[in-house]
């Protein structure tokens, strides 16, 4: 389990290992060496989703590991409170960015060879509240960037805590 501390609030999330082993090892490797603490929330998108995990508040791009393999054929859902790892058009792009669907978004799951989808890897198990309140943030463009909060939501820690009995 993880702890997203953010400028907005804490919440926490539960990563599916047995679904999406090969994104989950890679999610807590970023999380353990303190890759997002310092990122923001880049794209936020209302009836949609927020995404993070690779942008600095200055709108750089943090260099992160190689790109993983896309375990969208996991039979995991974009419904909401998931989260998904982000990608460019190349299907095995994902590295650091993630993105927390705010409803279901069905479009994204995996459909086959010409519509590969984005991999499900964790769901938020409390503070779905606090990503409600990211998602309601005003947005505007910035840098060349779209849907980006005019107000900056910092990913303060993102940290392994055991799991509450």
């Amino acid at each position: 389990m993880l702890e997203f501390k953010t400028t907005k609030g804490t919440f926490t999330v539960q990563l599916f290992d047995k679904q999406a082993p090969i994104t989950v090892e890679n999610f807590y490797r970023y999380a353990d060496e303190g890759f997002f603490d310092g990122t923001i929330f880049h794209r936020v998108i209302p009836n949609f989703m927020v995404q993070g995990g690779g942008l600095t508040e200055d709108l750089k791009n943090k260099k992160g590991h190689e790109p993983i393999q896309n375990e969208a054929t996991n039979g995991l859902k974009n419904k909401r409170g998931t989260l998904s790892m982000a990608r460019t058009n190349d299907i095995n792009s994902a590295t650091s960015q993630f993105f927390i669907n705010v409803v279901d978004n069905d479009f994204l799951d995996h459909k086959g060879p010409s519509n590969y989808g984005y991999a499900v890897f964790g769901r938020v198990d409390s503070g779905m509240e606090v990503v409600d309140a990211i998602v309601a943030v005003k947005t505007g463009s910035r840098s060349g960037y779209q849907d980006v909060p005019v107000e900056t939501v910092t990913i303060e820690s993102v940290r392994r805590i055991e799991p509450k009995a």
